[in-house]
């Protein structure tokens, strides 16, 4: 009895160190697991630490060579913030053409879209499942050069060419400056801008343009006509996980993408639909065809390559470092840009932004908040007109009266070159502080 009371009591703490060693190894292997699914996302948490957005903006003012006699042009969104990511891919982008090779007119004679190269149809594709922000599945595509093409092929499409009054063509303020010129530019019959859809209420047929994230302000949108005769067009140039998180699917009728906003080669001129409508699909590119006689066939085998590149980072890790993630990468670039331009905004009581809503991205898995490639900044106190007020301190932007909304708004480019960059955030920090600027 004593023996085996004995025999229990120096058993009992054995099985206790036991448990309390597997217990361990278990929150060892747990920890280090959910570390490793932090690597793999490569995306931190919504950054709270406000004391290290300031020193985002301490840095800059430290490193930041100050250049105050020159300007700084932040009126476009030229993408070049993204060299640098590929310079780091070196080689894995380059694509070698023969000279035999685009010379026919012809890509895909059994396409509707006869011009679209069955690669890149492929890598867009491919680039939209994984990423989940678009339905690709018995959707048509149609290729353009760029965007701007598209939504001219698109209002063509959906404009009779019957009607007694042109198609009104609307879209909410504040809207992408560039619509009213490009609707306008031809004066077309078929169509014609009416301007902000929230002042729309004339019982005829209309177009409403819907950018989603928004470009000029970042929002989520939706349509806001409730006409019966309206027709959408969604402008989702920037739904892509660096931006915005990638909350649902979209799957309306038509919706545009671009390469430029999308991997940042704005000059290879690519763009493409995605289109439900079969009829609407063959109007497009007839439209493309009659205006251009298609799209250049190299500047889509290269844009299929940077897609693929994009997409084999991801679908095959093994054969890549986790620090070429695309969009991870990007996204880390963009979050620090808007920790930095907050940071010198609240150093005084001179500029605002917008505040956007916290989401789940369901490709990264990460919550955040919107972070757009262009900033609404907005000048308060006494200033009336924020672009002359910006353009006095050698800063370029676009006056909000280009986008339909007032003189008090500009739009600023986030996506320029890093130097020009930090030179803007140690001008606005240093405006953001003055009293009286």
């Amino acid at each position: 009895m004593g023996f085996s009371l004995m025999r229990n009591q120096k058993i009992m703490p054995t099985i206790k160190h036991l448990l309390i060693i597997s217990i361990a190894i278990n929150a060892g292997l747990l920890l280090k697991l959910l570390h490793h699914e932090h690597e793999w996302a490569g995306i931190p948490g919504p950054d709270t630490n406000r004391n290290n957005d300031v020193s985002l903006v301490k840095d800059v003012l430290r490193k930041a060579k100050p250049a105050t006699d020159q300007y700084i042009n932040l009126d476009h969104g030229d993408p070049t913030m993204y060299e640098v990511y590929w310079k780091q891919m070196g080689d894995k982008t380059t694509l070698v053409l023969s000279g035999w090779q685009s010379i026919s007119y012809f890509s895909d004679t059994k396409n509707h879209c006869w011009f679209l190269e069955p690669g890149f149809a492929n890598a867009v594709t491919r680039l939209h499942n994984l990423v989940g922000n678009a339905q690709t599945r018995n959707y048509h595509i149609v290729v353009g050069t760029g965007s701007t093409q598209l939504f001219q092929a698109a209002l063509y499409a959906l404009s009779p060419s019957n009607a007694p009054e042109p198609m009104s063509i609307v879209s909410a303020a504040p809207f992408y400056s560039s619509y009213p010129l490009i609707v306008d530019c031809l004066k077309s019959g078929l169509y014609k801008w009416r301007g902000d859809a929230s002042k729309f209420n004339k019982d005829d047929p209309y177009i409403e343009l819907v950018t989603s994230p928004n470009n000029p302000d970042g929002s989520i949108r939706q349509a806001i006509v409730n006409g019966s005769g309206g027709i959408l067009v969604h402008d989702l140039a920037y739904y892509w996980p660096q931006y915005t998180p990638i909350s649902f699917q979209a799957d309306n009728d038509i919706m545009l993408f671009t390469v430029s906003k999308c991997t940042g080669h704005a000059g290879i001129r690519i763009g493409w639909a995605l289109v439900k409508d079969k009829e609407v699909a063959k109007k497009m590119t007839k439209f493309i065809e009659i205006s251009s006689i298609g799209v250049s066939k190299d500047s889509q085998l290269r844009a299929a390559k940077i897609l693929d590149v994009i997409a084999d980072t991801y679908e095959h890790t093994e054969k890549f470092d986790k620090s070429t993630l695309f969009f991870h990468y990007v996204y880390n670039e963009m979050a620090k840009r808007w920790r930095q331009l907050r940071s010198a905004v609240s150093k005084g009581q001179t500029f605002s932004l917008p505040d956007f809503p916290v989401e789940k991205c369901n490709f990264s898995g990460q919550r955040f908040g919107t972070q757009p490639a262009f900033a609404w900044l907005k000048c308060e106190k006494s200033i009336d007109d924020c672009e002359k007020f910006l353009k006095k301190h050698k800063i370029f932007t676009r006056s909000g009266t280009h986008f339909g909304s007032s003189e008090n708004y500009v739009r600023i480019s986030l996506i320029s070159h890093k130097e020009e960059y930090d030179e803007f955030i140690r001008r606005l920090y240093l405006l953001s502080s003055m009293d009286n600027p």
